[in-house]
């Protein structure tokens, strides 16, 4: 016999319940036809309506005492108790011969080749470890480990940014400004961030910032003034000529007017 489950007993009971199905299905037969005759009352309907809650809120234990008791103890006595089959299979394991199984050849690992350490990965991890120390305010480290990474990658834009970064707020304007230019003349081109990155604040309230801006963000290459010597040398043509070059010479101050006399007594003869 099959045992009888809760839930379809409280299905039947909510829906099939005045016609006795639920009582059927129990195998409570003289219920089932006394809620079959007495279909068409009202109290028979909520009857059923009750049974279907009484059915849903009952635990299993409880429906299975009161349900299925009788059935449990008929199918123990025909298949035995669950300890009696479990002993039973294993002593069919202790009298089976052992099965051999087919042992496989132990297989050689082969080591991949060793891989040696090329100078960019090494730029590279010199680089992810200063950022590291950057983000914990060790900007004294960030910079010695990023200018290891620049022996290895001279030409790596991020780097040079990343150490003017450590530089300017180290407030050390001068090495900020010279690998800001590196960087920029390398390709860096998001010059916003450069106005914005809250580690270039020192950097731009400098003196020569707003100077280095209007050159695109790269240092101006002043020359030094030429010789006087070596101007004195360029002064050729008529004599007008060299007399108006000479007067302009004084009037720059590139000569002084002790200078500016000898020079033109020297062209006077």
């Amino acid at each position: 016999m099959t045992l009888k489950d809760k839930n379809v007993a409280g299905i039947l009971a909510l829906f099939l319940g005045p016609f006795g199905a639920h009582r059927f299905y129990l195998d409570q037969v003289g219920w089932g036809i006394f809620y079959l005759i007495f279909c068409w009352f009202p109290l028979v309907w909520f009857i059923a309506f009750i049974d279907a809650i009484v059915f849903f809120t009952m635990s299993k234990e409880a429906f299975d005492s009161k349900y299925n008791h009788g059935k449990q103890a008929q199918q123990q006595q025909s298949w035995g108790t669950q300890p009696d089959y479990n002993r039973r299979r294993q002593d069919q394991a202790r009298t089976a011969p052992p099965q051999r199984t087919p042992q496989r050849a132990p297989q050689r690992q082969e080591r991949a080749p060793r891989r040696e350490a090329t100078p960019g990965s090494k730029a590279q991890e010199l680089k992810a470890v200063g950022i590291k120390k950057f983000k914990d305010y060790d900007y004294d480290g960030a910079i010695a480990d990023f200018e290891q990474a620049l022996q290895l990658a001279p030409k790596d834009l991020a780097l040079h940014f990343n150490i003017a970064c450590a530089y300017s707020l180290n407030e050390n304007a001068e090495q900020a400004f010279f690998h800001l230019d590196k960087a920029v003349s390398l390709g860096f081109t998001d010059k916003q961030r450069i106005k914005e990155h809250d580690a270039l604040a020192f950097l731009r309230i400098q003196p020569g910032f707003e100077e280095f801006e209007q050159n695109g963000f790269q240092l101006t290459q002043k020359l030094p003034p030429p010789a006087k010597d070596d101007l004195l040398q360029q002064l050729s043509g008529d004599l007008l000529e060299q007399l108006n070059r000479l007067g302009d010479l004084r009037e720059k101050g590139l000569l002084s007017e002790e200078e500016f006399v000898t020079q033109k007594r020297k062209l006077l003869g």
